[in-house]
């Protein structure tokens, strides 16, 4: 009676649901990045020691989609099949009940749902366990950081079991041929990083472990990035017998240098103290000085223009009043052969009015037509000119 009292009771305790030969667990989900490792996990706990004969792992990609083999174990030889043959591995322990599988270099195909079937020894029941994979892009694997930063290097095994890493370690190669350093070290055991002492000149208070240790995180984080930390970051994690490694390649870029502006070095080329007096000597200079340059900009503009006016009175003035001796030459080529005579006669009352007004004189003349003598010949003497050099009228009788 207490052996079937225990195989009811054990679905109950351990969250199993019961069905026809079968103890099926809920599914479980876990996501990781194309190209990183997927640890499901596959235990069958019970209160007595049942030994495992067979494990199954099986893989659907959906629904309705047939089942395919991933890995089975038999008579103590585990085999891998078909496309996961060469990255698939049984990592439980299998006198543990432990049917554990390590999937590595995850597909984007990979996406669906794996199954893991126990079978016990003597025992018609079958124990099984399944877990949604879900793939995600490939993560970088390449990081850059300027000198001086600080930058974190991830190192997360997804698992759905429940092993726990034991053990860290993160080396460093500058080159493809270079020797790796050791830059730090876990022990679960100890709780605390422990570096190589030979190296921790190099990475001395730089490195700290930021992930959780609790979830198999052994996430780091590298401060003051130097030049020389150019090159790849090794990650290795230890549960148990086995160990998953992840690489990540650090590229350090150089910052360029920066031009600071600073009030000091303005001071002295720029705003000394005598140049600044200067400059406000002049500002004040000009400022004052404005009013006397309107002024004398317009007197000026002013004395152009009158000087400017009187020239043209003047000239208008030349224009209407011809030379004397060149009006009488004028007057005496008019006379032609008749002998006119043409005198000038200038007013006295017209002299007093220009010489009192200040106008132009004015002349007016008085012809008076003179006949030739009869008795006048050729070999008469010249004619007496007035003092005037104006032929003198002769009487008529």
């Amino acid at each position: 009676m207490c052996c079937p009292l225990k195989l009811l009771l054990m679905p109950v305790l351990l969250d199993y649901s019961l069905g026809l030969n079968d103890l099926i667990v809920s599914s479980l989900e876990l996501t990781v990045h194309v190209g990183d490792s997927a640890l499901m996990g596959c235990v069958f706990q019970s209160t007595e020691e049942k030994r495992v004969t067979k494990v199954d792992w099986m893989f659907s990609s959906g629904e309705h989609a047939k089942d395919d083999y991933v890995l089975y174990y038999y008579a103590n030889l585990s085999v891998p099949v078909g496309r996961f043959q060469n990255r698939v591995r049984l990592v439980g322990d299998i006198s543990r009940s432990d049917g554990s599988l390590l999937l590595q270099n995850v597909e984007e195909a990979d996406q669906g749902t794996y199954t893991c079937e126990i079978r016990l020894e003597m025992e018609s029941l079958v124990f099984k366990k399944a877990v949604v994979l879900h793939v995600l892009p490939e993560e970088t694997k390449e990081l850059m950081a300027h000198v001086g930063d600080s930058t974190q290097l991830g190192c997360v095994l997804q698992s759905t079991g429940e092993k726990r890493m034991t053990k860290v370690d993160w080396t460093f190669s500058s080159g493809e041929h270079a020797e790796e350093e050791v830059m730090l070290r876990y022990h679960s055991k100890l709780r605390v990083p422990v570096g190589n002492p030979q190296n921790r000149g190099r990475f001395q208070n730089r490195v700290t472990l930021v992930g959780d240790t609790s979830r198999n995180d052994a996430s780091i984080m590298l401060q003051g990035v130097r030049e020389s930390d150019r090159g790849s970051y090794t990650c290795s994690i230890h549960l148990g017998n086995l160990t998953f490694k992840k690489t990540t390649v650090l590229h350090v870029i150089l910052k360029e240098p920066r031009t600071l502006v600073t009030p000091a070095a303005l001071k002295p080329e720029i705003l000394g103290g005598n140049q600044l007096v200067i400059i406000v000597g002049i500002v004040c200079g000009t400022i004052l000085l404005l009013p006397v340059l309107i002024l004398i900009v317009k007197n000026t503009h002013r004395n152009t223009s009158s000087g400017t006016s009187t020239t043209l009175v003047k000239s208008l003035e030349n224009v209407q009043k011809p030379d004397p001796e060149v009006r009488e030459e004028l007057y005496r080529s008019a006379a032609g052969p008749s002998k006119h005579v043409y005198s000038s006669i200038t007013t006295r009352e017209l002299i007093e009015e220009e010489e009192s007004s200040g106008r132009a004189e004015a002349t007016y003349m008085t012809m008076h037509p003179v006949w030739p003598s009869l008795r006048s010949a050729p070999n008469n003497p010249p004619e007496e000119k007035s003092a005037g050099g104006i032929p003198k009228p002769e009487q008529a009788f």
